[in-house]
């Protein structure tokens, strides 16, 4: 385990004390690889990728490694965890196995497989730690380059702290800014643009980040001829070096093997980044992987006869042990006794976390085989069949859960005798609500600080009304108020900081309170969501803005695989309470048609989804998030900045609640329901069918995720017993998801007299100019016929048909 020392001069003990101790971490973690392999080949576990052959260049990083530090890595920094003192063999192979239980795999309890490692954050009641007493890991995730986008904001968070004056809440995460956000990635995964746009993104922004690359020259099978120009990133890379005359990076080139080289090489990358803010590049390469990329293949098959002798030879293990031979640190004979040693301490932890894996369940099974043999003896007319199925659970040595649970339902079909039958269904449904837990928990905050904590707060009106405000201005006025009482908030974004955003909603805002938190960044999605991420996970309310909702499917990869699933990948152990700011809907053209929304719900679980009508709303939904602690996407009407609102006296006080929705209009005859843009439109149908006797009840839906959590839809539709659903996204998009919604959720179906429908925009993208809008979005005309043949089928004397 590393830990924070003062620099002074080690004598020649001291230096072998830490040279063996770093020997011990190594040889370690690369038993925990040789082991973790057989572990799963002989099936105990599901599937196993190690960090084998890049054990000495992360013993190397961990030593420059400091409290109050962040890792943004890759799924092979096994030695690296180990080293700072979070990882040991016990909870690696606890993680290997998937044991549901945060006690012995604190990585993720089971949620991620081996090799995605993280530190723990908060606290058990979700408030934050002291993170500069501690050795930091953001969650890891597989997606190949999804590290790099979040490492960025974890690096800027550093220049903030440093630069940004009156944030209150910085002493848990920051002292004047010294902290370096440190990178991993393998040299393959180099290829993808998501790492070229955070290189290119943090040397813009100058921010203190150490990027290691691990090149052990393939990418699975595939060898860097096929990946990377030259073969080698730090040369294609070279333009980025600084000098005299232009900054950007300091690029270093190590070999993976020198021990010695390593730890000199990135003691001077970590002072360079902490002291000077700058980033630094570090090409670790002659790297090896002795094992293969995975347990799904080996390396025989693509790597030649010459290949696999010289990884032989210059494994970092291997050159390690032979220097310290070279320098007296050790003899050949101690050092085979260590390994020895090692090997019998690995061993043991891996039988232990196997016991503790597997005795609990097999403690289930003999408690349900117990119950079973009870039913079975007062069975009737199948006591065979269940006795038969009895001794196959009871054949199992090694049973998962699932497996208990498979035999019992089987049973559970062949029972009749009443008793026996409500004994199993409540061991069933017991075992299920207890396990399920363990799989579902943390997709959202469980905090006091969630979304659901805040009160609603209504905006306040003089009585003497002010004159009304173009609705970007009303957005203007609510951010000043929320920057000047949150001291911690930023916004950053294409075009938001010296015009104030496209739309003149942050007008004025990067005069007053300066190019760090009111920013300009280039046209580069990913990593604007990326920063985000980053600087919400150190303690920061940062507000990425994407310019157009169309424009965030760049970024939904990063959305969707590491900002929504972060409470949950860690059991609710990190946060990141990112606000994500955009605008959509009724834009003409098929790039700014703005309404991808069921794409958008459903790859973001995880993610409040937030669809406010005008921007006394959106301001609303602003300030309700920065009381809590979990992130939401906002998506702003594009065509309702130059609409006139009324102007509220209480700027960055009022809430809008989420999860509820408003009733507009009250009716009796038909519940229609949309959101945004298209509301007025609904409104404006609801208006003039009325004059035919027609009378809608118009709900908006305010927010998608979640989705009226007070069930007050199906109290409408109790009343009307009609539902139209209208929406601008594609058929089967959002409106799909909102009758789902209403009719599985809240039982809607219960009340309908008429088959519930949805009215949606055409399956293309609209086209070109308002003629292109009419002919492909729901226009007032389409709610108004949609609603009169609803109505016509009803009653059709009253209401004949128009066409």
């Amino acid at each position: 385990m590393i830990k924070e020392k003062n620099n002074t001069t080690l004598t020649f003990e001291d230096f072998k004390t830490e040279v063996l101790n770093d020997y011990r971490i190594a040889v370690t973690s690369r038993e925990c690889s040789l082991l973790g392999r057989k572990e799963v080949l002989t099936g105990k576990a599901k599937f196993g990728i190690f960090g084998d052959g890049k054990e000495v260049p992360q013993l190397a990083m961990a030593k420059a490694f400091k409290n109050g530090d962040f890792r943004s890595g890759y799924y092979r920094d096994q030695t690296f965890m180990m080293a700072i003192g979070e990882l040991d063999a016990k909870q690696f192979f606890a993680g290997l196995y998937g044991h549901t239980d945060l006690a012995y795999d604190p990585m993720s309890a089971g949620r991620q497989m081996g090799g995605h490692f993280v530190t723990h954050s908060l606290n058990e009641d979700g408030s934050w730690k002291d993170l500069t007493k501690q050795k930091n890991s953001s969650s890891d995730i597989s997606p190949t380059a999804g590290q790099m986008p979040r490492l960025l904001g974890l690096a800027q968070a550093s220049k903030i702290y440093r630069n940004v004056d009156g944030i209150t809440t910085k002493d848990k995460f920051s002292v004047n800014g010294n902290e370096v956000a440190w990178g991993t990635i393998g040299n393959a995964s180099t290829s993808e643009g998501l790492f070229f746009e955070t290189i290119n993104a943090a040397g813009v922004l100058q921010v203190p980040m150490v990027m290691s690359v691990w090149d052990d020259e393939y990418g699975i099978s595939v060898h860097a001829r096929h990946q990377t120009t030259k073969e080698n990133i730090s040369e294609i890379l070279k333009g980025y070096q600084r000098d005299e005359d232009a900054k950007g990076y300091e690029i270093f080139r190590v070999k993976g093997w020198d021990y010695a080289e390593l730890v000199s090489t990135y003691e001077r990358a970590g002072a360079i980044a902490r002291e000077e803010h700058i980033p630094v590049l570090i090409h670790v390469n002659e790297l090896t992987q002795p094992q293969g990329h995975s347990t799904s293949g080996s390396h025989e098959r693509y790597k030649n006869a010459e290949r696999l002798a010289w990884e032989k030879d210059f494994d970092c293990i291997r050159q390690m042990r032979l220097w310290m031979i070279a320098i007296n640190i050790a003899s050949p004979e101690e050092l085979a006794e260590l390994d020895f040693e090692l090997k019998k301490e690995v061993l043991e932890a891996k039988k232990e976390a196997w016991n503790s894996f597997i005795n609990p369940i097999i403690e289930d099974q003999k408690n349900l085989l117990s119950l079973l043999e009870q039913i079975a003896e007062a069975s009737i007319n199948h006591k065979d069949r269940i006795r038969k199925l009895i001794s196959e659970l009871g054949a199992i040595k090694a049973p998962l859960k699932k497996e208990l649970l498979v035999y019992a339902r089987k049973i559970l079909r062949f029972i009749e005798v009443p008793n026996s039958k409500l004994l199993l269904s409540e061991w069933i449904t017991n075992f299920i609500t207890e396990t399920q837990t363990r799989f579902s928990s943390n997709l959202h905050s469980e905090s006091s600080q969630n979304v659901f904590s805040v009160e609603k707060v209504l905006p306040k009106y003089a009585e003497n009304a002010k004159p009304d405000l173009d609705g970007r201005m009303i957005l203007r006025d609510n951010f000043d108020a929320l920057f000047s009482k949150y001291p911690e908030t930023l916004i950053f974004g294409e075009d938001v900081g010296n015009i104030g955003d496209v739309n003149q909603g942050l007008e004025g805002m990067q005069e007053k309170y300066g190019e760090l938190r009111v920013a300009d960044v280039g046209i580069r999605e990913a990593t604007i969501i990326g920063q985000g991420i980053g600087m919400a996970l150190r303690g920061l309310r940062p507000i990425a803005e994407i310019q157009y909702l169309d424009y965030l499917l760049y970024a939904i990869q990063i959305m969707s695989d590491d900002l929504a699933t972060l409470q949950y990948r860690t059991v609710g152990k990190q946060k990141a309470p990112l606000i994500i700011r955009t605008r959509g809907h009724r834009l003409e053209g098929i790039w700014h048609s703005g309404s991808p929304m069921g794409m958008i719900i459903n790859a973001i679980r995880g993610i409040h989804v937030l669809v406010p009508r005008d921007m006394t709303q959106a301001a609303g939904f602003y300030n309700t998030l920065l009381e809590c602690d979990e992130p939401a996407l906002v998506i702003e009407c594009l065509n309702g900045y130059r609409l006139k609102e009324k102007t509220p006296l209480n700027f960055g006080e009022f809430k809008t609640p989420i999860g509820v929705v408003e009733t507009l209009k009250e009716g009796a005859d038909i519940t229609l329901v949309s959101y945004g843009s298209t509301l007025r439109l609904v409104q404006q149908a609801a208006n003039e069918l009325l004059d035919l006797g027609i009378d809608c009840e118009v709900i908006d839906v305010q927010s998608l995720l979640p989705f009226d959590i007070n069930k007050d839809i199906v109290k409408s539709i109790a009343k009307t017993n009609r539902l139209l659903v209208i929406d601008e996204d594609v058929p089967g998009g959002a409106s799909a998801y909102i009758l789902q919604q209403i009719l599985e959720e809240q039982d809607a179906y219960k009340y309908l007299d008429s088959k519930p429908q949805t009215l949606a925009a055409k399956a293309h993208r609209p086209a070109y100019g308002t003629d292109g809008d009419y002919f492909s979005k729901p226009s007032a005309e389409d709610i108004f016929e949609k609603v009169y043949d609803m109505m016509h089928e009803v009653n059709p004397s009253k209401f004949p048909s128009l066409y």
